[in-house]
């Protein structure tokens, strides 16, 4: 299993801010308690991944196309924008580098010229100005739960209703993916409702990879029960940070996991729990969801 785009930690796109919780944060806590712990409390380095790479160049393609003309989002103005793309996500993560080296640069950007192609399948952007992109959305639930997120793409229609889009690199989930698929939509939905009065039209997941667009029409009475949710497993979290208890949680996503060394289901041993005045909060670094 990959992602779609390389993590972006929150310092480094927005003002420092307290802990907050995100999709992908969420999901990691539900699926295992001891990964999160990893990944937001000890803050582990992992390494990019070749399809976060392509993702996260992708997305980068098609924000900057939606900052063009609307007569000028065409598929050769879009692919213009790939090798530039590149350039900037090399460039800022130096790291990157490594995963694409030169021989195989070439079919590494016939990669995301075939991505980038199968978007003008799903819709023409030379029809509609979008009112943001990578729009950074944030709102506290009323018993305190601060959520937070990034997403692709906010539409607004004539009449006011919104949309929301989130562009995927890999292919549409089956039915024992979806329930991820329906997580983040509805966590974006919840945090529009609260800052905005009233839950988005639609949300759609566009994937790239097979030309498939998942949509979710949300229902307000829905989204608070999730809601509930979210506040739950808030409070989870909390508790868990306070007494230093992150159990791991075995499962076959374990095969995926960059933390197996640290992990004692697999003989490993994690770092001490910080305590006392330089324990870290549970903070997640803000991902563009994944």
């Amino acid at each position: 299993m990959s992602v779609d785009v390389i993590g972006t930690p929150e310092t480094e796109r927005f003002a420092p801010r307290g802990p907050a919780l995100s999709p992908s944060r969420a999901i990691d806590f539900k699926q295992c308690p001891l990964k999160y712990r990893l990944r937001v409390i000890d803050q582990i380095p992992e390494p990019p991944s070749l399809a976060a790479v392509r993702g996260t160049v992708v997305h980068a393609v098609l924000e900057a196309l939606f900052g063009l003309p609307a007569a000028e989002r065409d598929v050769e103005a879009a692919l213009a924008l790939i090798e530039p793309a590149w350039a900037g996500v090399r460039d800022s993560r130096p790291e990157v580098a490594g995963l694409v080296p030169a021989e195989e640069l070439d079919g590494f950007l016939a990669e995301v010229r075939k991505l980038v192609g199968v978007y003008f399948r799903l819709e023409d952007p030379t029809g509609f100005d979008p009112e943001s992109c990578e729009t950074f959305i944030e709102a506290e639930l009323p018993d305190g739960t601060p959520l937070r997120g990034i997403v692709d793409r906010l539409d607004r229609s004539a009449a006011g209703e919104l949309t929301v889009i989130d562009y995927k690199t890999g292919r549409a989930p089956g039915l024992a993916y979806e329930t991820r698929a329906l997580f983040q939509l509805k966590f974006y939905a919840l945090v529009l409702l609260r800052t905005q009065g009233r839950a988005p039209a639609e949300l759609r997941l566009m994937y790239l990879a097979d030309g498939v667009t998942l949509t979710y029409r949300p229902d307000p009475e829905e989204l608070f029960r999730f809601e509930r949710i979210l506040s739950a497993l808030w409070a989870a979290i909390v508790t868990a940070a306070e007494t230093g208890e992150f159990p791991p949680s075995p499962g076959w996503m374990c095969q995926y996991c960059d933390f197996k060394r640290l992990c004692p289901e697999f003989g490993g041993t994690p770092p001490p729990f910080p305590s006392g005045e330089d324990e870290p909060r549970p903070e997640p670094a803000l991902l563009p969801e994944d």
